[in-house]
């Protein structure tokens, strides 16, 4: 069984490659997180207040080396989407067990976080396709959950054509905070 967190796998298909996150990825990144048009789409639930918007490279890297932090105390996973056709980094995922005394629990928590041109509905199928199935063994779960908002047309057709499920629960926050908008999909 493999660890992730002593060995993070990598995944790929023809279009993408899903890989650790490292400050090499920084610049392309950067157009990730500053790009005004995504940023509504990333899912900051449970994030202490950060939006992800970045606008330097310093902080960039800040988020980076937080990102890389986590993944050493086994908090969650970032890998970087590198897109095949440009060779760049065009956005990351994120995803870790959580468990809560809420319907969530015992849940893979993926959050994707793509450049707005590529929140098409054909790419995130590509991309979440990747790592969808091997995020149960991965993260020892049974449901996989994401977050998408109502404005994220794209990304709700996909994850339907993927099998997600709207939630009508909500997620309870570290603070006792109630998030909504979450699609998931039970391991068959």
């Amino acid at each position: 069984m493999v660890d992730v967190y002593k060995n993070c796998p990598e995944y790929e298909n023809e279009d993408y490659l899903v890989r650790m996150v490292c400050q090499e990825d920084r610049m392309d990144l950067l157009k990730v997180y500053s790009d005004k048009r995504a940023v509504p789409f990333f899912n900051s639930d449970n994030c202490g207040g950060d939006d992800f918007y970045y606008t330097t490279e310093s902080r960039m890297e800040q988020a980076i080396d937080y990102w890389l932090f986590e993944y050493n105390r086994e908090g969650f996973v970032r890998w970087t989407i590198v897109s095949k056709a440009t060779d760049e980094a065009i956005g990351t995922i994120e995803l870790f067990h959580r468990d809560a005394d809420d319907y969530f629990t015992n849940c893979g928590l993926l959050r994707l976080d793509i450049r707005s041109d590529y929140e098409m509905t054909s790419e995130i199928i590509k991309i979440l396709r990747l790592i969808m199935e091997p995020a149960y063994s991965l993260f020892h779960c049974d449901k996989i959950a994401t977050k998408a908002l109502p404005s994220a047309a794209e990304r709700i057709v996909a994850l339907k054509n993927l099998g997600f499920i709207r939630s009508e629960e909500k997620l309870i926050g570290h603070d006792g905070t109630k998030y909504d908008s979450y699609f998931v999909l039970r391991k068959n």
